[in-house]
């Protein structure tokens, strides 16, 4: 049995690019840029990652390595780290399969990668 569909809620780290560069992802999910969106540039991670845990948000950044030091402090936030080397159209496909896959629980408490080439 497939697990039931969950509309996780995402929050675009300040590095990443506008939410309208993922179409596919923003019709499915409920999408924030922290800064476009919600108007918070310049926050240090420790201020995003609070942020994204008093919304039970999914932080999606570049920069993984900066969210190391969180992992495992609250089950109500998860990092996914995306590879830089992929296009805006491969992230969009990426990150909608791994949030389409998982359960409301499952990317909670931990850091998931996204990888991959992007085809030339």
């Amino acid at each position: 049995m497939a697990p039931r569909f969950y509309k996780h809620k995402i929050l675009l780290d300040e590095n990443f690019p506008n939410r309208k560069y993922f179409p596919i992802l923003n019709s499915r999910f409920n999408v924030k840029h922290i800064a476009k969106d919600l108007k918070h540039s310049g926050w240090f991670d420790d201020q995003i990652y609070k942020f994204a845990q008093k919304g039970k948000m999914v932080i999606v950044t570049f920069n993984v390595k900066d969210f190391v030091a969180f992992v495992g402090i609250s089950h109500t936030t998860g990092i996914v780290g995306v590879s830089n080397n992929l296009s805006n159209e491969d992230i969009d496909k990426k990150l909608t399969s791994l949030f389409t896959k998982s359960t409301k629980r499952s990317l909670l408490g931990k850091i998931t990668h996204v990888t991959g080439e992007t085809k030339t």
